[in-house]
């Protein structure tokens, strides 16, 4: 996930209105160079503050942000660095082994962050000054991978959840699903079956991506279909067993046993739209499961699911139907990649999982 800096500087009673909108925004990081205004917003609310401080003193900030080459002690550091010619380029990537941040201001030059987020991958974090909100999208864009996170500074309220909408649109990743023909629907005995409840209501279509493989996903739907068993829990997703796969907003899979509380997961509706949701807690039972095999051109896939009627994946047409009421030759919606993983993370190597 990307993220966003919120530059607040200033009187305090202006600045107090864009950090609550901030705040109810969601955004991550706000900046400061005062010290005082770092009080004030982290006695609104529990959120994660930068401070611009050259004489290396930490504060009570989670990043010290510094013009000078320096190492806080309780602190990540940033190095601070306006970019006007080559020389500070190269001054810029002489760093990104030596902190944990880049402060970075191109003004409206691409080249120059696209140079630095490239020496800058796997070793800091890249944080781009904007002064407009209509260049968020292109600097989370550069170089295809984009800056980490963008810093800018409101005229208002309304900038502020104008920013936040850009970032939420660019966020909102497509995920491709093609359809799968079921071939094998079998009762398998009990199993740990983990219910995934989020801190976010779904809607009929939205589910999650889970399966046996790292590198094939089954859209299971949502508990938010009306039915004459059981209330509806719109926040929650029966997902399965404990070891099967979830694919995760940052492309990364975990297994359902390794999920906690404050944990980030994909949600992804019957179109591939996505949006990311916070896990709120594990409902970790034994029930009786259902193995379901399904082919992909020529990829044979499977998934283990809860064997009740309330469980669902979603059909071709984009509807939720009961695995219950699943038959062979039945076409339905999953999520396909290439290569495998390790440790969650994409590797292009051959590994077979059945």
């Amino acid at each position: 996930m990307k993220e966003l800096w919120l530059h607040i500087k200033g009187d305090w009673k202006n600045e107090k209105k864009k950090v609550q909108a901030g705040i109810e925004s969601g955004f991550v990081t706000f900046y400061v160079e005062e010290p005082e205004l770092l009080k004030k917003i982290t006695e609104l609310a529990a959120v994660k503050t930068a401070l611009e401080s050259d004489d290396g003193a930490d504060g009570d900030a989670d990043i010290i942000v510094s013009r000078v080459k320096h190492k806080p002690e309780n602190s990540r550091s940033c190095f601070h660095i306006e970019i006007k010619d080559k020389g500070d380029e190269r001054k810029a990537v002489s760093m990104v082994k030596q902190v944990d941040y880049l402060l970075i201001n191109t003004g409206k030059d691409i080249i120059p962050l696209e140079n630095i987020i490239s020496e800058a991958q796997g070793l800091c974090k890249v944080v781009a000054e904007i002064g407009d909100v209509r260049q968020a999208e292109t600097v989370l864009k550069a170089l295809e991978v984009g800056a980490d996170g963008i810093l800018y500074r409101p005229k208002n309220v309304d900038e502020v959840r104008d920013l936040f909408r850009v970032y939420h649109e660019f966020e909102a990743k497509k995920v491709d699903l093609v359809k799968a023909t079921v071939t094998k629907i079998k009762p398998t005995g009990m199993g740990s079956r983990v219910c995934i409840d989020t801190c976010s209501m779904m809607h009929v279509g939205e589910g999650n991506l889970i399966g046996s493989q790292s590198n094939a996903f089954f859209l299971v739907h949502s508990e938010s279909v009306k039915n004459p068993y059981v209330a509806t829990r719109p926040f929650r997703v029966n997902a399965g067993p404990v070891h099967s796969y979830i694919l995760l907003p940052d492309g990364r899979t975990k297994y359902l046993s390794e999920l906690k509380a404050g944990d980030e997961v994909l949600v992804v509706d019957n179109t591939g739209k996505s949006r990311v949701a916070i896990v709120g807690r594990l409902k970790i039972e034994e029930r009786p499961l259902l193995l379901v095999e399904a082919n992909s051109d020529s990829r044979k896939i499977s998934i283990l699911l809860q064997n009740a009627e309330t469980i669902r994946l979603v059909n071709e047409k984009g509807e939720p139907v009961s695995v219950a009421k699943l038959r062979e030759g039945d076409r339905i919606l999953v999520h396909l990649e290439e290569g495998g993983r390790h440790f969650g993370k994409k590797v292009k190597e051959s590994i077979t999982e059945k």
